[in-house]
């Protein structure tokens, strides 16, 4: 049996994107294209001014995807700006995005991107 190691991945930060329900696709696709292993996505309903715009004032609730990745310190402003700019975020009521540094995370990665890299790095997955 395969002696089991965590490697923890410290120079990392979230991106957190919440779009219109039917974006996270567009913006997953560019993720894919800039490299980016893999994303998260789950749906969620927002609240605010436009729950109040329904017929007779009553409340519409309005659906939305938010998409969550974890990318390398030295990736994140690359990928970040591909999230915003495929997401339409400088459209009014599309949504917004941030980024949440990380002080640990861990999931599998293969040796071969570790080596050379240490287990701070995670650049090989963005």
């Amino acid at each position: 049996m395969a002696k089991r190691k965590l490697v923890n991945l410290t120079e990392v930060s979230l991106i957190t994107c919440v779009v219109q329900k039917g974006m996270a696709d567009t913006i997953n696709q560019s993720l894919l294209d800039a490299g980016v292993q893999g994303a998260t996505v789950h749906q969620g309903v927002g609240t605010g001014i436009r729950e109040k715009m329904g017929l007779l004032g009553v409340a519409v609730e309005v659906e939305r995807e938010i998409i969550n990745v974890l990318v390398a310190k030295d990736q994140l402003t690359r990928i970040f700006e591909r999230m915003y700019l495929a997401g339409r975020l400088d459209t009014p009521g599309m949504g917004y995005i941030y980024a949440t540094p990380l002080v640990q995370a861990a999931t599998y990665i293969p040796a071969h991107l570790i080596e050379g890299r240490g287990q701070g790095a995670m650049g090989a997955m963005a």
